[in-house]
């Protein structure tokens, strides 16, 4: 394996592009966030004078208005599900910090695993704020489905390569239930609030796998910033990239982690 050189700086600069990535994430998704909570106004301050108003612009108003009450709906059941997404993995990453053979282990790693979970703790709040704007419940809980799975998985986790490997279904979910959210809300700032968030789940997954092979091919020294460039495996400049499109076939459906 060490004799099998890569020309590149892939795992010293993953966790640092991904904060960059995030940085600038979360200064679209506050943008996203302003401009969205700035045209729900309006919206609220109409349904305020509901009944007036019914009254007065008769039948064909009144199905444009369930026509839209039907996609906001959707929009929210969305962004509660996202939320509900982040929520899990912040317990997950969370309940990894605190294993021993984590919080005494690789130092590169306990960074990683705070950083991102504080990436994750204001992801979920973008996702609530959003919905609460909206006129929905905040969701405060895990997602139901892969809670089941990660409740199954944690008796078996033992080692970190099965905290990492954990992780990155986590991220993965994330990231392609994002990237499907985009063309699935209806409103242009939601676009954008999923789609700035999307990448940066993608960056996290990028960067489990390049610890993953590291892992699996017996170089955890390598798991460092900075890392000694000269004897990563050509794999470290590959397996953060399995996919020239990110999938979304393994989507949250909207309704998955929606407030009951």
């Amino acid at each position: 394996m060490g004799e099998e050189h890569l020309d590149t700086r892939l795992l010293a600069e993953l966790t640092e592009q991904s904060q960059d990535l995030n940085s600038d994430a979360l200064r679209i998704t506050r943008e996203a966030l302003t401009e969205y909570k700035q045209q729900q106004e309006p919206v609220r301050r109409w349904w305020q004078r509901g009944t007036a108003v019914t009254a007065l612009v008769g039948g064909a108003a009144l199905l444009g208005t369930a026509r839209a009450a039907a996609a906001s709906s959707d929009d929210i059941m969305a962004l509660q599900t996202a939320a509900s997404l982040e929520n899990l993995a912040v317990s997950v990453y969370k309940t990894a910090a605190g294993l021993p053979f984590i919080k005494d282990g690789n130092k590169t790693v306990v960074a990683f695993i705070t950083k991102t979970t504080s990436q994750h703790t204001a992801h979920g709040q973008a996702f609530n704020a959003a919905a609460t704007q909206a006129g929905g419940k905040a969701q405060n809980a895990p997602d139901p489905k892969y809670a089941a799975v990660v409740k199954q998985m944690l008796p078996s986790i033992k080692t970190p390569a099965d905290v990492v490997k954990l992780a990155i279904t986590l991220e993965d979910v994330a990231a392609q239930t994002y990237t499907s959210y985009v063309s699935k809300v209806s409103d242009p700032q939601l676009r954008k609030l999923f789609a700035s968030v999307a990448p940066v789940e993608a960056q996290h997954r990028s960067t489990l796998l390049a610890v993953q092979a590291l892992l699996a091919g017996g170089a955890p020294q390598l798991i460092a910033i900075p890392t000694d460039a000269a004897k990563l495996p050509a794999a470290a400049g590959s397996v953060g990239f399995p996919d020239a499109f990110y999938p979304t076939k393994s989507a949250s459906p909207i309704s998955e982690g929606a407030v009951k």
